[in-house]
């Protein structure tokens, strides 16, 4: 009889301790909440030409880094040169044609206080004088186009980053407009991380967390949170094309009602031990705020 109780009694304990075991892994998971549903994140610019022409040279290769202001490629500037001198014509023309219209004037100024010559005469001066002068202006900004999309013949990197999807060779005429490749901002990375709606309340802005990517679960690195989604796409029920601007989270299990899941944008801090690429996918884990509270706040480093 005692042996069977003291059994009893060791269930019970072993039983206890697994659901306060559970209950405790539930509450660390909902307080310090931890998702691998996250990727990372970068601005992507489009590099397209401002005026249309053929490719003479690329000066580029695929997934090569760049830096701002280095040149890309180049469209033949011939057209836009002799569109620059043409321009430069038109203005040496309008410049003369001002100075005529000038000297016209001051002598029927002249005659007219005089009293020599009529009223109509000098108004006529006067009205071609300013047409002279609006010619001189038009001509002007004629130049400076001229001279613009000559300069635009040079495409050159915006951004520090990486040139992606390029698919184009010297021979290639384009159009304005045109995106030709992909530069993939390096100074731009962030986390997207996706974390359930009832663990929103323990996530604030200025929130440390710790980041893994995928295949180098031994190289972690800390990140802070930057800001919180505000909205994503609803499937059900939506109208009109601006909800199609919100991000669009699918959920995992359709069986059951699951709790939406919300962006949570989290910022590297210093350089990241691994190179970043967009789409990689990220495990974010959130420090608890009594900790996080207990650190004091660094200020973020841009990434190198």
């Amino acid at each position: 009889m005692k042996h069977r109780a003291v059994n009893f009694l060791i269930t019970i304990t072993l039983v206890f301790l697994a659901c306060w075991a559970a209950w405790s892994l539930y509450q660390k998971y909902v307080q310090d909440p931890w998702t691998r549903d996250g990727q990372v994140r970068a601005n992507i610019i489009g590099i397209a030409p401002r005026v249309s022409g053929p490719i003479i040279r690329v000066v580029v290769t695929d997934n090569q880094e760049v830096k701002a202001g280095d040149l890309l490629f180049e469209i033949d500037p011939a057209p836009y040169e002799a569109q620059l001198a043409v321009a430069q014509g038109t203005i040496q023309n309008a410049d003369a044609n001002l100075k005529q219209r000038q000297q016209e004037l001051e002598r029927q100024t002249n005659l007219f206080k005089q009293h020599v010559a009529a009223q109509q005469d000098f108004q006529n001066a006067q009205d071609s004088f300013a047409a002279a002068e609006a010619q001189v202006t038009s001509a002007k900004a004629n130049l400076q186009l001229a001279q613009l999309n000559l300069s635009y013949t040079k495409v050159f990197a915006p951004k520090n980053g990486y040139i992606t999807d390029l698919n184009v060779s010297a021979g290639t005429y384009v159009s304005v407009g045109t995106q030709l490749m992909a530069l993939v901002d390096t100074d731009s990375f962030w986390i997207a991380a996706y974390f359930k709606e009832t663990q929103l309340p323990y996530i604030q802005i200025g929130q440390r967390a710790n980041l893994v990517i995928m295949g180098y679960d031994k190289r972690p690195f800390e990140g802070v949170v930057t800001s919180i989604g505000w909205g994503i796409y609803v499937q059900d029920g939506s109208a009109g094309t601006s909800t199609n601007l919100l991000p669009a989270v699918s959920q995992t299990i359709d069986w059951v009602r699951l709790p939406q899941r919300f962006p949570v944008r989290i910022q590297p801090v210093g350089r990241p031990p691994v190179s970043l690429r967009i789409g990689q996918t990220v495990s974010a884990s959130m420090t608890s705020l009594v900790e996080n509270a207990a650190v004091p706040d660094q200020k973020l480093q841009p990434r190198p």
